[in-house]
């Protein structure tokens, strides 16, 4: 069982940028996708970004040109880059792998808290 440590949310007014960290406690390197989900009060979880092992990234509409997602397996790290941050995209963010690739999911870890308000 792999269990993630997010960081790096905080409070951002709109335009702004964060880095938010993904760091898991075993090896990410025979997950193949590993994606960045966010969560807001009576919504669903919703898939913002995905990663597959090769490279290729994969982006909710809302987020596409303003988020990246990159990992280092090495590191056992996920990151995402985002920037000119909306209020809208106010959330708690978590990490796992992605259900595209068939198995079921880590445990969720925390999560870190992205608000961004003028």
């Amino acid at each position: 069982q792999v269990r993630f440590v997010e960081s790096g949310g905080g409070l951002v007014q709109p335009g702004g940028s964060l880095r938010l960290s993904c760091v898991a406690s075993g090896s990410i390197e025979y997950v193949y996708t590993m994606a960045w989900y966010r969560r807001t009060p009576g919504k669903e979880r919703e898939l913002v970004s995905s990663i597959t092992n090769a490279g290729f990234e994969d982006y909710e509409d809302s987020v596409k040109g303003r988020f990246t997602i990159s990992r280092d397996n090495a590191k056992n790290t996920v990151w995402l880059q985002m920037n000119d941050l909306q209020p809208e995209d106010t959330a708690l963010y978590q990490c796992n792998r992605s259900p595209r690739d068939g198995f079921t999911l880590f445990d969720w870890g925390q999560g870190t808290q992205v608000t961004v308000s003028s």
